[in-house]
């Protein structure tokens, strides 16, 4: 059988937007297993990959001592093709026929998906469109996500995430949770989202709610968060991993910048919506303005 090698990002948002490069690999080689270099904090989101066949951790904190581990692990198989999205090197300490790095792609766009896909298309035996960013379920993912949300009334819930990786990307907790009360009509119930650091900020909020709420935050694993998310008719979040999932998961969502670059990270796809701070502040994005935007993305949808 073919094998195939990618080298995916860190982070957890970096890590989605890399899936569209990823699915066009399997497009282009559909009985290749994939090979995947990812970190152990993200690489959880494709533990569900169909065609994945080895997952191998790259631990940077190892410095060169782990490199050159990865290097032996690597090279005791051959390669048809190998796109790697983080190094300039690694493809040409393995063995392969093919192979593509960063430095080598051409123009596709400014978005980072389209700048990884530029990798990934040196590859490819013909030139294919860019496919949507993907995050694999299981049947039971999607039972266990029904399972948790069954005590909240309705099918009209929004998904609120505060949190996000510094604080000059955070919208102020008091400016979600009076969003969330402007929007009290519009949906039958919340979901609070986030990882264990934003659990505190979970709690603060919930007796100021005037919809019934789930409190999810730092109680979900990122195959977890992502299964909820799709139960989801809505996603507001900042500039974030899960604003990303959200978007893999095919949720409407809308994302809030401030000091950012929305034109190359923004959640890929239709779905997904941007709105930007006044002056990128986010503490200058007021919540009417936020609710007025998510008011019309209902409007839309239901014409």
């Amino acid at each position: 059988m073919n094998r195939l090698l990618f080298v995916t990002l860190s982070n957890i948002g970096d890590l989605v937007m890399t899936t569209p490069a990823l699915v066009a690999m399997h497009d282009a080689y559909p009985d290749a297993r994939i090979d995947i270099v990812a970190d152990l904090r993200s690489s959880e989101l494709l533990s569900r990959c169909p065609f994945l066949g080895d997952l191998v951790h790259r631990v940077k904190q190892d410095g060169k001592t782990g490199m050159l581990k990865l290097v032996r692990t690597l090279r005791a198989r051959r390669y048809e093709a190998i796109v790697d999205l983080r190094t300039d090197f690694l493809p040409w300490l393995l063995r392969a026929h093919r192979r593509s790095a960063r430095w080598q792609a051409r123009d596709y766009g400014p978005h980072a998906v389209e700048q990884h896909f530029a990798v990934a298309a040196r590859v490819l035996p013909s030139p294919r469109p860019i496919p949507a960013t993907r995050i694999w379920l299981s049947a039971a993912d999607r039972e266990q996500a029904c399972v948790r949300l069954a005590s909240l009334p309705g099918t009209r819930r929004l998904i609120v995430a505060p949190g996000a990786n510094w604080p000059g990307k955070r919208w102020p907790l008091e400016h979600y949770t009076a969003l969330a009360n402007l929007l009290r009509e519009d949906f039958d119930s919340l979901i609070l989202l986030g990882n264990a650091a934003d659990a505190a900020d979970g709690e603060r909020m919930l007796s100021r709610l005037h919809l019934p709420t789930l409190n999810l935050m730092g109680r979900t694993s990122l195959i977890e968060a992502t299964a909820v998310l799709e139960q989801g008719l809505l996603f507001v979040g900042n500039d974030s991993g899960l604003g990303h999932l959200a978007a893999a998961a095919g949720v409407r969502g809308v994302t809030l910048f401030g000091p950012g670059r929305p034109a190359r990270y923004r959640p890929w796809g239709t779905n997904a919506t941007v709105v930007m701070a006044p002056g990128l502040v986010l503490d200058q994005l007021q919540p009417a303005t936020v609710a007025a935007h998510v008011q019309g993305r209902l409007r839309e949808d239901a014409a």
